[in-house]
């Protein structure tokens, strides 16, 4: 009796152009696909180089099946054909006035009893699933388990003030350095309650919440916008007196010839009395503050977050002298790779982005203010 061997379906072939391997190669890499656009790159990639359905499965770590349908999609579609398609019964489930009741309920309307919906909660009332509430809430940009700040200036010469701090920080004058001042008050010296425990593999650094306070001190800081370098030192206190010593170590620092700019806000300890009789006397220098309840325009404040956040906020002080220590590093470190901050925003487009916020704030005040902070009653 004759015995014959069954022979399979021979696996299409793969061949790529020069641009559809380029791309490939790319997706293989997954630095910036999804980990499935990923996997089926590798498997063309395989099989183009001749690999047996069974040798690519292999390698990839898929099943035969797996690697064929994608060699099958390949040689039918190219590489658009190794995308997602579409996902069957994905139509929309909400009708608009559906869709539109849902958006004025989020708006205008509180759940009774609580200070913003939740999907579980909103979803009860309008029954509809949770899930379309999410969709919904995706689509159109609604966070209402988020609230952020804001505080509008009150300076009457705002648009004078924000003119001339930009002026400095896009066209600086010659023969001259700007500086960025302010102080970080109260900065506290914290030692945990308990060891901090070190990172492990899998598991970050870990400390208990419990603290002990020794003292605070306050950073006096000046940030050069030019090279990104910072004069700081420390003081036990916060008044005229440390301000006018720390303007006498700016005036040490900065060379005879340039004039010097300083940026700053509106604390009192910068106008009073003595800081002006100073001034007198010291000609080159020239102030220039930021208006009312706009630190953000000044970059000493970023070089503070950065302060804080590297240097501050995990640190373990037993003392105040250790803290003022670690803040001294901190300054030594960074000045010896300084980096300054780029801006790039005019003065024209930041006053018209508050004007536009503010047209926002009087828009919100059409609404009936009734409808917008009386809690749903049900009706």
């Amino acid at each position: 009796m004759q015995s014959h061997t069954r022979m399979g379906r021979p696996p299409t072939a793969i061949t790529l152009t020069t641009s559809q391997r380029r791309d490939l190669e790319r997706w293989a890499k997954g630095r910036s696909v999804s980990h499935q656009l990923v996997l089926r790159a590798r498997i063309i990639l395989a099989c183009a180089d001749g690999g047996s359905t069974n040798e690519v499965a292999e390698l990839v770590q898929v099943t035969p099946q797996t690697v064929s349908r994608w060699r099958k999609r390949f040689a039918q579609g190219g590489t658009n054909a190794l995308h997602d398609l579409p996902r069957p019964n994905t139509d929309r489930k909400l009708a608009d006035d559906k869709v539109e009741e849902l958006i004025r309920t989020t708006l205008q309307t509180k759940p009774k009893g609580r200070t913003h919906w939740s999907t579980r909660l909103l979803a009860e009332k309008l029954g509809v699933s949770q899930s379309s509430v999410s969709r919904v809430w995706r689509a159109f940009k609604l966070k209402p388990h988020r609230q952020d700040t804001f505080r509008l200036s009150t300076d009457d010469f705002f648009i004078e003030k924000v003119r001339d701090v930009v002026g400095l920080y896009m066209s600086p004058p010659d023969n001259a350095i700007v500086l960025c001042v302010d102080e970080k008050s109260q900065v506290q010296a914290l030692e945990r309650g308990q060891p901090v425990l070190p990172m492990l593999f899998g598991q970050p650094a870990r400390k208990t919440p419990q603290y002990l306070r020794h003292g605070t001190t306050t950073l006096f800081a000046a940030l050069d916008i030019a090279t990104g370098q910072v004069i700081g030192e420390c003081h036990r206190r916060h008044r005229a007196v440390e301000f006018r010593s720390f303007l006498k170590t700016i005036d040490k620092e900065v060379p005879d010839e340039l004039q010097v700019h300083l940026i700053m806000d509106n604390y009192s300890t910068h106008m009073a009395p003595e800081i002006q009789r100073w001034l007198k006397k010291h000609p080159r220098f020239h102030f220039h503050f930021v208006p009312t309840y706009s630190s953000w325009l000044n970059q000493v404040e970023r070089w503070f977050a950065l302060l804080t956040e590297q240097a501050l906020r995990r640190g373990v002080h037993r003392s105040t002298q250790a803290l003022e220590q670690a803040i001294r590093d901190y300054i030594e470190a960074h000045n010896e790779n300084p980096k300054p901050f780029i801006w790039t925003k005019t003065a024209d487009q930041i006053i018209a982005a508050v004007a536009r916020h503010c047209q926002r704030q009087l828009d919100l005040y059409a609404y009936d203010p009734d409808t917008i902070d009386t809690a749903d009653s049900g009706h």
